[in-house]
């Protein structure tokens, strides 16, 4: 990420006119409770009509389906042409306000974790739109669809435990009118679901505490950052280094006693070596200016001994890196020229040579090469099939991923499956985040400023970016085969401090991000933070 990056709301929400309490409260009880044992019976233990296709379009209540409106609303549900994989699909909508609710009982299954998929579309803009697995023998499991105004399919996944052999698989709507979602290709197998990285970026986070930034809980008591997002479920602290910065920040000192705040919270550690003085990202991958009258091959000594040196400091204290980049955003490589895409074999030893020292350090810390532009999957293809023409050996295939910048989630989602398949390899988002507001804290713009910059069904309010995050999350726990490893939200504590801008030789220089921290204008932790934890 590079912050001097050049740079629908949905309509007020009607509500929904409730039944007397007591009629509402019988119904509601009602749906919840286990199905009877004659009911239980007649439910099978693999799910049934789960494309829609038996019956026709317009039938109100699929062949094995449920379908349940506490206001007789039971219309708004019904199939339709224009399945994803079929003739067919379930859709909710309706020209008034609704709720529905579609669902399917099983019985007979064997306790353990099952993991339910689904191919889903929305328009956005409901009170609540999701996948719910309920009666389990566990906690309710919801999956919030995400919007899709473009019309692309996405697939979603959810895990459940399951004791005492059934399980129901549930689509919800609480709708306003002319909300709508589609839903199809449903599987409901044996299996679990996760992401392993729950990241947050903190480069930034000791240059604004030294400079007086402080940080409070939702409930606004101050405390340590690291200590407020781990409890809010992050699982991962990312930290860039940069060789010899002008403001001394992020180098090797600053980087070994932020890794051991992070490390002392039982967080695991991805270092992210940018091989430059300054930001590096796919316009600008700047040598450091020790090394820049140096050739390829002191170039590719340098990689080494700046990895090993940063590397093995971390691990002589007790932090050892989990994780390791070589290299940031290295769309068009890395140590221009001599490490730019145009010459791949000079490419590939600069990173041979980085990928060495990482593994002379510790041979269990993970590789990852990391690029931009998450939804171009040309250029994922294109770029790491070079990677193996070189011969270049990694194991984590990481991207950033701005939707207002790099397309629709569906794009990504195509990138993430192809990419993880092709190559073998686990995948994340290493880097994305949302604005929860437009206007400048500081006198500085901010990167992302105007509502027509937003993504459509995300507005710049601590929904949509609780929502940009959640999403996100999810499109990446659904890829096959447990491949997708996870996601780090970028610079959640960069918040507006005076003297730590965006450029490192310059201190009056201002911020351009805060509106996209995970701190709110009064230093508050924000809701998105939260869904660090549900994943």
């Amino acid at each position: 990420m590079h912050p001097r990056t050049p740079t629908t709301h949905p309509t007020r929400r009607s509500r929904v006119r409730l039944r007397a309490a007591a009629v509402a409260a019988a119904l509601g009880a009602l749906l919840l409770a286990p199905l009877p044992a004659a009911r239980q019976a007649e439910a099978a233990a693999t799910l049934t009509n789960a494309g829609f296709e038996s019956g026709a379009a317009g039938t109100a209540t699929p062949a094995g389906w449920s379908t349940y409106s506490a206001a007789g609303q039971n219309a708004a549900s019904f199939t339709e042409a224009g399945g994803h994989g079929g003739s067919y699909r379930l859709s909710h909508w309706s020209a008034s306000a609704y709720k529905v609710e579609t669902y399917q009982y099983l019985s007979g299954l064997t306790d353990g974790t099952y993991t339910l998929s689904a191919w889903v579309r929305s328009g956005g803009g409901q009170n609540a739109a999701y996948l719910a697995l309920r009666n389990c023998g566990s906690a309710e499991q919801r999956t919030d669809l995400p919007v899709t105004s473009n019309g692309a399919w996405i697939r979603l996944v959810t895990s459940v435990r399951v004791t005492g052999g059934g399980c129901t698989v549930s689509i919800n709507s609480d709708a306003n009118a002319g909300n709508w979602l589609n839903v199809d290709d449903l599987t409901f197998t044996s299996g679990t679901t996760g992401l392993a990285v729950k990241g947050v970026d903190l480069s930034g986070l000791k240059k604004n505490e030294d400079l007086g930034g402080t940080y409070r809980t939702a409930a606004g008591v101050t405390g340590d950052p690291v200590t407020i997002l781990k409890n809010a479920g992050a699982t991962y602290g990312r930290l860039k280094v940069w060789v010899n910065p002008a403001d001394g920040y992020n180098n090797k000192a600053r980087v070994l006693a932020t890794a051991q705040r992070i490390k002392a919270q039982g967080m695991k550690l991805l270092v992210d070596f940018h091989y430059s003085d300054v930001w590096a990202d796919p316009g600008a991958q700047s040598k450091p200016a020790a090394w820049a009258g140096h050739s390829y091959s002191q170039l590719t000594t340098d990689v080494y001994n700046h990895t090993y040196d940063v590397l093995n400091a971390l691990k002589a204290q007790g932090t050892t890196a989990d994780m390791v980049q070589i290299g940031n955003e290295i769309n068009t490589g890395m140590l221009w020229p001599e490490g730019s895409t145009s010459n791949w074999s000079q490419l590939g030893g600069l990173l041979k040579s980085g990928i060495s020292a990482a593994k002379a350090v510790s041979s269990t810390t993970q590789i990852a090469l990391h690029l931009a532009n998450g939804g171009d999957n040309t250029l994922y293809r294109t770029w790491f099939d070079n990677a193996t023409a070189q011969g270049v050996s990694y194991d984590v295939i990481a991207l950033s991923f701005y939707g207002y910048w790099h397309g629709a989630l569906s794009a990504l989602q195509t990138n993430l499956d192809d990419i993880s398949a092709r190559y073998g390899k686990k995948v994340m988002v290493v880097e994305t985040a949302y604005p929860f507001r437009l206007d400048s804290k500081d006198s500085h713009e901010n990167i992302i400023d105007l509502s027509s910059e937003l993504i459509s069904g995300y507005p710049a309010s601590s929904a949509g970016q609780s929502a940009w995050l959640r999403d996100i999350m999810n499109v990446v726990e659904a890829v096959p085969n447990g491949r997708g490893l996870g996601v780090v939200y970028w610079e959640p504590a960069w918040t507006a401090v005076a003297g730590n801008g965006w450029d490192p030789t310059d201190p009056s220089s201002g911020n351009a991000w805060e509106n996209q921290a995970l701190f709110d204008y009064d230093n508050r932790l924000l809701p998105a933070a939260s869904w660090l934890a549900h994943r």
